[in-house]
């Protein structure tokens, strides 16, 4: 067994099914160029793994990456990555069962912001750094769901901007390196962010520059007209590591990691190739550099991302526990396609370069494949983040054009379903939201009032006064209740004529 650091990875490699492939090039000459904040198995499973890529060939080696946590919990990656000198495995699962296993090594630093804010400040302020880079989930960039505004009364945002305050925030420490970058004229950074919002480059300037103003105007208006915020659509499967993970890691190939991280082969990241400093030469491991990226980014939030919630909740309810189990359902995969093609496709416009029918037949192919292991939890947990942006829109597009809009319907009532914390086996479901404690409340409620779950306009807006979408939630929400998930979900596909 090989505990995995610089003196030991040279030794790694190994041949036939355990063959081990490692960096090839000298980490001693790495260079931040990067600082990250929000390092979890989706950063180190697709961003650094490309810049690993870069490194492979000789290149980019001025773009290793400092990593951050913002939280306390993030301590845990800190000490594994500390102990393994930023090093970790990524295993490619595909498939037909085949694992692909690499030792990543573009992670060459690794800070905590509650620990140590100065350093992380200084980190990102120093000249060496030409990008910041975020995947800090949906729910990290403080919008409130409704007005779609920095939401400035924030505890931890109305600490971070008093006099003197030591920042806990993303935005108070990016603001303040931006400051001392400013003051010091070592010119602006590039702030990208990974996450899967629509248009996340441009909300992100809308957060961060909303949070300078409050702190200081004239910062704001320098980083408005000199910051660039380019979008992003980001994709790749990558269930939470599990020990499972590492047992496998460990017996397979001889690697004692502390946190490996698995993941699907697919993977495919487009960028606006907007840039204050320079970036490393992403075109030349696979990455679209393009002009404009909201074409490929609302194909995949409403395609990828909004069908992981309709497969979630309603499989979740049904017994099932992977994703995998209900893509390979029959029933279940005809109404994702369903879905796809009635109610997501009519809402996009055309993707350069993607054919959707391909693309949504691969999508189930991904779905089901029973070696990534995805759970239901995973996708089930922070809906009140991921429904809004991802399938809401799917709704009210449909709606204003007269679209169809049963199936969305039905998965928002899958969720309103499972929020009452029991499934149909009466098995306890942990509901892991921001607004956990409200929304099982109101879920409870559904027995007196069907639309209680609805009527959290902070979540919903305006959709509860919309009888077009009510008639058809109340439905499906008492189908739910009398039927179940997956007859409710049989009797939709067969009203479709859709079964195969």
């Amino acid at each position: 067994m090989t505990t995995l650091n610089d003196e030991t990875v040279g030794a790694l490699g190994g041949t036939g099914e355990h063959a081990v492939a490692v960096p090839g090039y000298d980490r001693t000459k790495l260079k931040t160029g990067i600082v990250h904040l929000g390092v979890g198995g989706f950063h180190r499973a697709h961003q650094a793994m490309y810049l690993d890529r870069l490194m492979n060939e000789g290149a980019a080696l001025d773009w290793a990456i400092c990593g951050v946590g913002i939280l306390p919990a993030d301590a845990r990656m800190r000490d594994a990555l500390h102990a393994q000198d930023g090093l970790y495995t990524l295993v490619l699962k595909h498939p037909d069962g085949t694992l692909e296993p690499r030792v990543i090594g573009s992670i060459a630093e690794y800070l905590l912001a509650p620990d140590e804010p100065e350093a992380v400040i200084e980190k990102m302020a120093s000249p060496e750094v030409r990008i910041v880079s975020l995947t800090v989930t949906e729910g990290g960039y403080n919008i409130h769901h409704v007005t779609g505004e920095f939401d400035a009364e924030s505890p931890a945002v109305v600490a971070d901007l008093a006099e003197g305050a030591v920042p806990t925030t993303t935005f108070g420490l990016v603001t303040e390196a931006l400051r001392r970058r400013r003051d010091r004229g070592v010119g602006p950074v590039t702030v990208m962010s990974c996450d899967n919002i629509q248009g996340n480059g441009d909300v992100a300037r809308q957060v961060f520059t909303a949070f300078a103003r409050l702190k200081d105007p004239e910062l704001a208006t320098w980083v408005e007209e000199n910051v660039p915020f380019p979008n992003c659509m980001v994709d790749r499967i990558t269930p939470v590591t599990s020990d499972e993970d590492r047992n496998m890691v460990a017996e397979r190939f001889g690697i004692d990691d502390a946190w490996p991280v698995v993941a699907e082969p697919f993977t495919q990241w487009v960028l606006e190739d907007r840039f204050a400093a320079g970036r490393p030469p992403y075109e030349d491991v696979g990455v679209q550099m393009v002009e404009d990226v909201e074409p490929y980014e609302l194909m995949k939030l409403r395609l990828l991302n909004a069908s992981h919630q309709a497969l979630c909740y309603l499989g979740r309810l049904s017994g099932y526990r992977y994703a995998h189990e209900v893509a390979q359902d029959e029933v279940f995969a005809r109404f994702l396609l369903d879905y796809m093609d009635r109610e997501a496709t009519p809402t996009l416009a055309p993707v350069p370069g993607i054919d959707l029918a391909d693309y949504k037949r691969t999508l189930i192919e991904r779905f089901s494949n029973p070696h990534v292991r995805d759970t239901l939890a995973r996708l089930c947990a922070e809906s009140s983040d991921r429904i809004p942006k991802w399938l809401l829109p799917v709704v009210r597009h449909n709606l204003a054009h007269g679209g169809e809009i049963a199936r969305s319907a039905t998965v928002v009532a899958g969720w309103a379903r499972y929020d009452e914390g029991v499934d149909e086996q009466g098995e306890p479901i942990e509901i892991v939201d921001r607004l956990a404690e409200r929304l099982h409340a109101a879920a409870l409620r559904q027995g007196e009032d069907p639309l209680a779950f609805l009527r959290d306009r902070e979540v919903f807006g305006d959709l509860v006064d919309e009888r077009a979408f009510t008639d058809v939630y109340r439905a499906a929400l008492d189908a739910l209740h009398t039927a179940g998930a997956h007859a409710t979900v049989d009797a939709l596909v067969d009203v479709d004529g859709g079964r195969s």
